[in-house]
């Protein structure tokens, strides 16, 4: 998956303003404007779209991990020059505390299974034997997952409260 493609799902899932966005980057100490951000949510063929590097979403997850869990002291972790699937995930779980657990039940409400061993094959490091490459339909699948999980269709949730 691009990168942009990434930070958009991420931004729509939990509904982040630009404003927030431009503090997710600031914990993890970059500062960003608010054009820079405003490009890296446009669509391709706009004109004003600019791309965004692995360095800079590896920030923007890690800024994500002190969102969410709170800034560790001292110094930050330094953003990956080189993003893959594998970490993205990673940062992913690390981020919103999921357990093996809750990504296959967001991946199964995308109506994508995988088993808790193909799944603990992505964690691995490269050089294991049981170590898998996360391809772009599993990260689709699981972004598509949690999109689901938190922030549902408006119509969903009403079908759910008359249950």
């Amino acid at each position: 998956m691009d990168n942009n493609n990434v930070l958009q799902r991420i931004r729509y899932i939990f509904d982040f303003s630009d404003d927030k966005m431009i503090r997710i980057f600031g914990q993890a100490d970059l500062e960003v404007t608010r054009a820079e951000v405003s490009n890296w949510l446009k669509k391709e063929e706009d004109p004003d779209y600019a791309m965004l590097n692995d360095k800079l979403l590896a920030t923007f997850l890690n800024g994500l991990i002190n969102d969410k869990r709170g800034k560790k002291e001292g110094e930050q972790p330094k953003p990956e020059k080189r993003l893959t699937n594998n970490l993205i995930l990673r940062k992913l779980k690390i981020a919103l505390e999921l357990k093996s657990e809750d990504l296959l039940e967001m991946l199964e409400l995308a109506g994508f299974k995988l088993s808790k061993h193909e799944l603990s094959a992505f964690f691995r490091k490269p050089e294991q034997r049981q170590y898998r490459v996360c391809k772009d339909q599993v990260l689709r699948n699981l972004l598509k997952g949690m999109q689901l999980k938190y922030r549902p269709e408006p119509n969903e949730s009403k079908t759910e409260e008359a249950s």
